[in-house]
């Protein structure tokens, strides 16, 4: 019956959100004291990093205290890879038990609210990515997990990726083009030639990707365009020397869509251009690897896609330093689940697996892999073409992104289903 009732709370709760994000956001801001920082000089209080009397405590601290606790360490992961840290963690410590649960992102949180909500937890370290707020509104901010800012670490790693949680790693997508087709380099370097038409209103280029709206991280990288409308606006005016025409309208919506917005001008675009859309990223790559120079292609994949072009002889590469810029990034992140019977256990593992306190743990080694970087500055990236500076990527601000999210989706939906495409 619990299981029923969480469900529909659930169902009940999409709803709404979709109906009113901005009034979601407001309540939950209202339900529970947020784990907040302040700014020693200004005294204005900021999402992360948040110290707290665990931000301190070395290893050696946290280990001590984590054999007096229950030694049993439930991970509730989204990534196969964690079962990996297992062995080497026990061996370093000995006494401590991990296990870990490899779920998909829906079981790790629904698992953990299930928890929360009946007193019964379990679960002690979540792992999970956020790409549009859900999780800091809905979860970290409803008291089903809290932050854990290990302070030593975060010297390492920039704030702008500390506001929202603390990251084990980041990953992010790209646009890719045949690397035959364009021997000289990336036929484009800005979002807006992607959409491009010649004289006779003919796409430049074929598109493929995979469907916008069912893909979380994709919708989030256009609500951004729309809450940076006057980027948008000046990247279309360095690539074309001229203002931007607005041509969508805003008269199919029940709710405020923004005037002369360049974001919500480029979904408008994009939703009408001609596209294909594949679920699996392997396919799309090879879509753009089986184009030529008289019919060219560009697909939005993964990062980690780009191991095709040596696995399988493909010519792709990653379009990078897109204006106004090339993507998101999307952050993997550890928190501690609020109720634990293993508070210094929980908050040790997390140490490890983001590295330790020399970046040497071993923790990190299991992730590890083109497409994904490492975001602390002392730790070397050894599997990527390129370091994440030089890519053209930012932070991604989900506190705006959530306000937005719905309509994003909405519009997109609706926009689509007009496409003549």
């Amino acid at each position: 019956m619990k299981m029923k009732r969480f469900f529909a709370l659930l169902l009940t709760a999409v709803m709404v959100l979709s109906l009113a994000a901005c009034g979601k956001k407001e309540e939950a801001e209202a339900s529970t004291d947020l784990k907040m920082g302040v700014d020693p000089e200004t005294g204005e209080e900021f999402y992360g990093p948040y110290w707290d009397e665990w931000s301190d405590m070395t290893d050696e601290q946290l280990y001590e205290q984590a054999l007096k606790e229950d030694t049993t360490i439930n991970i509730y992961a989204t990534s196969s890879k964690m079962l990996k840290a297992e062995e080497p963690f026990e061996e370093m410590y000995p006494g401590l038990d991990i296990i870990v649960s490899d779920l998909d992102s829906d079981e790790v949180l629904s698992k953990a609210k299930i928890e929360h909500d009946s007193g019964n937890v379990t679960g002690d370290v979540l792992q999970t990515k956020d790409v549009n707020g859900s999780v800091f509104y809905e979860w970290y901010n409803q008291g089903v997990i809290e932050p854990f800012y290990p302070r030593d670490i975060c010297e390492h790693i920039e704030d702008a990726n500390l506001k929202y949680s603390y990251p084990l790693y980041a990953s992010q997508a790209f646009w890719y083009y045949n690397t035959a087709a364009f021997p000289d380099g990336q036929p484009i370097d800005n979002w807006w030639q992607i959409i491009e038409k010649d004289e006779n209103g003919n796409q430049r280029f074929r598109l493929f990707t995979k469907e916008i709206g069912q893909e979380s991280a994709y919708l989030s990288l256009f609500a951004s365009f729309i809450n940076n409308a006057e980027e948008m606006e000046k990247a279309y005016e360095d690539c074309y020397g001229e203002k931007l025409e607005y041509t969508y309208s805003t008269d199919d919506f029940d709710f405020d869509v923004p005037e002369n917005n360049a974001g919500v001008e480029y979904l408008w675009r994009f939703s009408q251009a001609k596209m294909t859309f594949i679920g699996d990223g392997d396919e799309l790559v090879l879509a753009v690897h089986n184009s030529t120079a008289e019919d060219p292609a560009l697909c939005l994949a993964s990062a980690g896609k780009i191991e095709n072009q040596e696995e399988s002889g493909y010519n792709i590469d990653w379009c990078i330093n897109l204006a106004p810029y090339t993507a998101l990034l999307n952050t993997e992140s550890m928190f501690v689940v609020t109720g634990t019977n293993s508070p210094a256990g929980a908050r040790l593992f997390i140490r490890y697996i983001t590295g330790g306190a020399d970046g040497e743990s071993g923790g990190l080694k299991p992730f590890t892999k083109v497409g994904n970087w490492p975001l602390r500055d002392d730790v070397e990236d050894k599997k990527n073409p390129a370091k994440l500076p030089e890519l053209g990527a930012r932070a991604n601000d989900i506190d705006a992104i959530y306000a937005i999210y719905p309509d994003v989706q909405d519009m997109w939906t609706y926009w689509l289903s007009k496409s003549p495409n």
